[in-house]
């Protein structure tokens, strides 16, 4: 009987990336995830209540299941306070939130979770409780966060890496930071991801550090030393990245310029200030995820509402249907 359940799972994940399409917008996803198997989430400091109405909309739309980790009291007391009715018996009572980061972690580690989110706790104590050398979900790649935006002016969604976690990634950072996004957008339906390295001048300036990584990434790009398919250009700026008028403007071809589908900042201030500047002043919806670990992570703001940590989420259920493949190749070269 098990075995005929492991069978029926594996089919409808089977099912679920045979059905994959292109996807412009995150209400697109619920679809296409349907028919893949059910996953669990779990939610490291649950006492958060757009964390809360987050988790609840992804069980009502019957893709996943959850699991709170946190002061019992507390989310009872969000849950009654806003009118979310949630199951007590998926509540683990744990008061610290150090510690009840640490078990999140450990339950996805362990397998009984599939996907491990950031609940009312600071980015850096839940990263610590990634990163843990034990039991941490570190991987052999490099761990990076990319944003995605959801724009209706581009009728695309963008992604914007890293805003999170590199703080200062030097060329080699850069070129797996690129690896996790385009292994994450071919997720979407781009077979031929746009990168755009970002910098604030479109020419090369030694004594600009982004310009001379951009050209670099680009002639890595161009000397197929990535093992999928992604079209690299920079240094570009926002404007030419993201707009064709500019980008003719300012007499730049190429099929990157005006169509990025991936923007690469040079550093954590600039993806950060960048990603949320497009929140709160144009209200778009935006989500957040981890990369390269050995299970999605949802990775929000504390700050972040219920919609974008859904979005979050859905993101990271289509992640968890698809296996990594794509390689990076730098190293010693042998003559």
């Amino acid at each position: 009987m098990e075995s005929d359940n492991v069978d029926k799972k594996k089919n409808k994940t089977r099912e679920c990336l045979e059905n994959k399409k292109l996807i412009r917008h995150f209400n697109e996803i619920p679809e296409l995830i349907s028919n893949c198997q059910n996953k669990t989430i779990v939610v490291a400091a649950a006492n958060d209540e757009a964390a809360i109405r987050a988790v609840t909309k992804i069980k009502t739309s019957d893709v996943a299941d959850y699991i709170l980790v946190g002061d019992k009291e507390q989310i009872m007391q969000i849950s009654k306070n806003s009118g979310i009715d949630i199951d007590e018996a998926s509540i683990i009572h744990i008061k610290d939130n150090i510690k009840a980061a640490a078990k999140a972690v450990q339950m996805v580690g362990s397998g009984e979770a599939d996907i491990v989110m950031k609940g009312y706790i600071h980015t850096d104590d839940f990263l610590r409780a990634i990163l843990n050398k034990e039991w941490g979900l570190r991987s052999s790649s490099i761990m990076s966060h990319v944003f995605i935006w959801e724009s209706d002016i581009f009728d695309r969604l963008i992604f914007i890496t890293d805003g999170a976690m590199n703080i200062a990634p030097d060329l080699i950072k850069k070129a797996n930071i690129i690896m996790n996004a385009v292994h994450l957008s071919k997720m979407f339906g781009i077979e031929v991801p746009k990168v755009a390295v970002l910098a604030a001048v479109e020419v090369v300036n030694p004594s600009m550090s982004a310009t001379t990584d951009a050209t670099n990434l680009r002639i890595m790009a161009e000397r197929n030393q990535y093992s999928t398919s992604c079209l690299i250009d920079g240094p570009l700026a926002l404007d030419n990245a993201l707009s064709i008028e500019s980008a003719k403007h300012k007499k730049i071809s190429g099929p990157v310029a005006g169509n990025a589908d991936i923007l690469v900042v040079p550093d954590i201030e600039a993806g950060n200030m960048l990603a949320k500047s497009y929140v709160y002043l144009t209200g778009g919806t935006m989500a957040g995820v981890i990369v390269g670990a050995k299970a999605p992570i949802v990775l929000p703001s504390r700050a972040d509402t219920a919609l974008s940590k859904y979005c979050s989420i859905l993101v990271a259920i289509l992640m968890s249907t698809f296996e990594r493949h794509l390689k990076l190749k730098i190293g010693k070269i042998h003559y």
